[in-house]
């Protein structure tokens, strides 16, 4: 049965296709469809200690640690729960995202939505690419505590381009480690056909930015109608005047009139 799942998974790894170096692209098919996919670009930020130059304090540096293009990747698919999992630099990293579906019930009667319930990031401190004369190094796992993140109504994609910054707490001394998220398209449910998106649900920093950004023009908009019909009621009202008879206000001129 394990076999037989093997050969009807499918994990892909895209991010060549995409035109920002970045950002990477993840794609799970079950059964010959597309089941999950993800797009987006993410980094961690890592704290860690070094000895001081006196070799008897110690002082925290600090790691920034992208995902890597050319990350390996699992992937699981199910009714209710999903999964993600990647890893780079010979597993020195890696990142396992996990989603939950679940109903509950709303004023307009029950619903349905997703989330992201569950990040786990394992770092080894003695990888030399980001980290610098680790004091103790070896591998430490941070990891999300009742995680409720990316809450998308259920048969929608997600959709951020805002950068968003969710914290782990690692093992290593309960050290916060920050992870970076930006330009996300993310579904781990009801994916209508194969490699599409359905319709996104943007994230609240995108629509306020968004109504930010429309919202000088819909003024602009409505002053220059303002201006306009200020301009025409005016227009009509001194053609009104205009051909209306004028009384001189000199009482001299009378006698020439008639």
């Amino acid at each position: 049965a394990a076999a037989r799942l093997a050969a009807e998974q499918e994990v892909e790894n895209l991010s060549g296709l995409s035109p920002n170096p970045e950002k990477d692209i993840f794609v799970v098919r079950e059964n010959r469809t597309t089941c999950l996919m993800a797009e987006f670009a993410a980094k961690f930020i890592v704290p860690y200690d070094v000895w001081a130059s006196n070799y008897v304090d110690l002082i925290t540096e600090q790691a920034d640690i992208p995902l890597s293009r050319g990350a390996e990747m699992k992937g699981k698919c199910g009714t209710n729960e999903s999964e993600l999992e990647l890893s780079w630099l010979d597993q020195a990293y890696t990142l396992k995202l996990s989603f939950l579906k679940e109903g509950h019930n709303t004023s307009r009667g029950p619903e349905a939505s997703w989330r992201l319930s569950r990040i786990q990031f394992t770092y080894d401190t003695s990888e030399r690419t980001y980290f610098k004369d680790a004091v103790s190094p070896g591998k430490h796992t941070a990891s999300s505590h009742r995680l409720s993140a990316l809450v998308t109504p259920a048969g929608r994609s997600y959709e951020c381009q805002a950068q968003q910054t969710i914290t782990l707490v690692s093992s290593d001394h309960q050290k916060s480690v920050q992870l970076l998220l930006w330009e996300v398209r993310l579904q781990p449910f009801d994916i209508p056909a194969d490699f599409v998106f359905s319709e996104e649900h943007k994230c609240p920093v995108d629509e306020r930015e968004q109504l930010e950004e429309t919202l000088p023009l819909i003024l602009g908009l409505i002053l220059g109608l303002v201006i306009v019909i200020t301009l025409g009621i005016y227009h009509v009202h001194h053609k009104l005047t205009a051909s209306q008879v004028q009384i001189p206000r000199d009482r001299s001129q009378y006698k020439h009139m008639g």
